[in-house]
């Protein structure tokens, strides 16, 4: 195998050089020329080399920003993802306070319906009752000024037989309505509560030598008198009722009307609730995204208003 001239020669001249043979000037120059062309091929090499190491160290320094910006956009966005669950932990504690006010304010109203209409049921009540005491005091009304004008015709009646029978008629009918047991204390009792009549006063000093048919008599008064008291007790337990029922009706709609605007309220607060759940997830997608590509910055959300 025949080498090359160049490496022949080279080989050579190597050879003389060690054994300290005097070199040509020809391989000299050529060896010069030899390693000037190498030193610019590598000069040529190492200067490429450092303009592609100044690219990828311009790349790094690039690649660096743009992580550091990355990095926080995702710091402030999971801030706000932060600040934004707060929000809607305090969102979901006020609408369970607002139910719960709802419930109460709904119990409130149910029992206040409930007492209305029973107030409601004991004014129709009071009212058959008034009806019933008015029905009965006219009718003892009646009795007694049948018996006065009984008594009056009896006192103008010439016969004395017929005035004898009818006043034990009408003394025996007067009978019959009171108590017997109770007639004395029943007739003394009306006299004491009415003294400050003359007459009542002047019965009352009468009153052991009353005859019976008198006490009867008192008695019944006794009677209409305490129908009289009851009937006004009951009118004004009557009206008593009414003013209640118009205080509960008021009470009613306003409790009515606050209601109304918690609901309104508890609805409006829900809706911002789940909006709010609605912006989280979409935020989180739209960071999601922006990580999956390369050395690309990402912008901050913006809120949904």
């Amino acid at each position: 195998m025949e080498l090359p001239q160049e490496l022949d020669d080279f080989i050579k001249n190597s050879i003389d050089h060690t054994c300290g043979i005097s070199v040509p000037n020809e391989s000299l120059q050529l060896k010069v020329q030899s390693l000037e062309t190498s030193n610019f091929v590598l000069r040529n090499q190492y200067l490429t080399l450092l303009s592609k190491l100044k690219q990828k160290e311009q790349a790094l320094e690039l690649a660096k920003g743009e992580a550091c910006m990355n990095a926080q956009a995702i710091k402030k966005f999971v801030e706000e993802n932060q600040k934004l669950a707060a929000e809607c932990a305090n969102l979901v504690n006020q609408c369970s306070k607002l139910e719960r006010e709802c419930s109460l304010y709904d119990h409130d109203r149910e029992a206040l319906m409930e007492f209305g209409n029973e107030s409601d049921e004991r004014a129709k009540e009071a009212e058959i009752r008034a009806s019933e005491l008015d029905e009965e005091l006219k009718q003892l009304n009646e009795e007694v000024n049948y018996y006065k004008h009984q008594c009056e015709m009896l006192s103008d009646d010439s016969s004395k037989d017929g005035a004898m029978t009818e006043q034990k008629l009408l003394n025996t009918l007067v009978a019959s309505l009171v108590n017997k047991n109770e007639v004395a204390k029943t007739a003394s009792a009306f006299l004491e509560a009415n003294s400050e009549v003359e007459t009542c006063h002047e019965l009352l000093t009468m009153l052991s030598s009353l005859r019976p048919e008198t006490q009867n008599v008192l008695s019944l008064a006794a009677h209409v008198r305490t129908l009289q008291q009851d009937k006004d007790h009951l009118t004004i337990n009557l009206h008593r009722a009414e003013e209640e029922v118009k205080v509960l009706f008021e009470e009613n709609h306003v409790l009515d009307v606050e209601n109304k605007r918690l609901l309104k309220l508890y609805k409006s607060e829900k809706k911002h609730a789940n909006s709010g759940g609605k912006h989280d997830s979409s935020a989180r997608t739209k960071v999601r995204d922006k990580l999956t590509l390369p050395y690309t910055i990402t912008q901050q959300p913006k809120e949904e208003k």
